[in-house]
């Protein structure tokens, strides 16, 4: 696999390149965002490896730029801002993950195999005596064991809370799910979360179970919640007075 890290700390930089190399990967560095954006705009890569707070162009930056132009690379973010309205942010500028500064590096390296899995094709096991898992039809499938959803026979991999998210719309098809019912099923009623989080997870959830050539499925209304459903899906009942996006 391919793979950009941009960090101004170059001792850093350089400790990263040797041990995700050493994972059999192809590691190009750079050390501000102006380089950063050059390789990323001229190679193509598997993954990009990006530090918040750069030169020339922040990593911040880079993401949203990289997102209006189509590029779907996934972006893992270095970080030293732990705040909850900082990792917000990076998640709404188009981050598939992140983590805080110092971390440790097989965490690192577990977060970049968890990526790489994830925006590649899922063969069928020639060895198994069960036959594949196909979607039943274009809409979407979850394996909950697994944190595993198929849609178009692709299989895309959840994190804990978007799984939770997606099953809790997956027994509420077609029904309009206000924002409380939703904190209350993810949270419980005591540990509800700033309402940015909830955005934030149904933005991750959208991008990852929705391609541009596909419908979209998680559908809001506005000042009052969500509606999970398609038109191949017979549940799916549109309110009248609801303007979706």
């Amino acid at each position: 696999m391919n793979i950009l890290i941009v960090d101004d700390e170059i001792a850093l930089l350089e400790a990263l390149q040797q041990t995700i190399a050493s994972e059999g990967h192809q590691v190009d560095i750079a050390a501000n965002g102006g380089d950063g954006r050059d390789l990323a705009a001229s190679r193509h890569y598997d993954l990009l490896i990006l530090d918040w707070m750069l030169p020339g162009c922040s990593g911040l930056e880079l993401c949203k730029q990289l997102r209006v132009q189509g590029d779907r690379t996934p972006v893992l973010f270095l970080t030293a801002k732990d705040t909850l309205d900082d990792r917000v942010m990076g998640l709404d500028a188009g981050a598939d993950d992140y983590i805080v500064k110092p971390f440790e590096l097989r965490e690192l390296l577990a977060r970049v195999r968890a990526l790489l899995r994830r925006s590649q094709p899922v063969a069928p096991s020639m060895s198994s005596t069960e036959p594949s898992r196909p979607p039943i039809n274009p809409e979407i499938e979850l394996d909950r064991s697994s944190r595993l959803a198929y849609r178009n026979h692709r299989a895309i991999e959840l994190s804990e809370k978007e799984t939770d998210l997606l099953v809790y719309f997956l027994e509420n098809r077609g029904q309009m799910l206000s924002h409380q019912q939703i904190y209350t099923a993810l949270w419980g009623s005591e540990n509800s979360p700033n309402s940015n989080v909830l955005a934030a997870l149904i933005r991750l959830l959208r991008r990852k179970i929705t391609l541009k050539h596909e419908d979209q499925l998680i559908h809001t209304v506005y000042g009052k919640g969500y509606r999970f459903g398609s038109k191949l899906d017979r549940s799916y009942s549109p309110e009248p007075t609801g303007l979706e996006r």
